[in-house]
């Protein structure tokens, strides 16, 4: 029994199979945005700056100052 493979996952295995260069532009794209590594005072400036969650923002009543 085979199983099921979507249109874009053929799509995308095709492309990745006659592009291969892609790979390297993948790993570098993700380094710019994800793989950071960050300091112990980058770490605490991040959770100092985080506001509070409010109570619930779907009340039609709900002020956003």
């Amino acid at each position: 029994m085979a199983l099921y493979e979507s249109e874009h996952t053929k799509f995308m295995r095709e492309a990745m199979a006659q592009h291969p260069e892609w790979a390297e532009d993948q790993r570098t794209g993700r380094a710019i945005w994800w793989d950071k590594k960050s300091t112990v005072n980058e770490q605490r400036a991040n959770l100092a700056s985080r506001e509070a969650h409010r109570s619930y923002p779907y009340d039609v009543n709900f002020d956003l100052q």
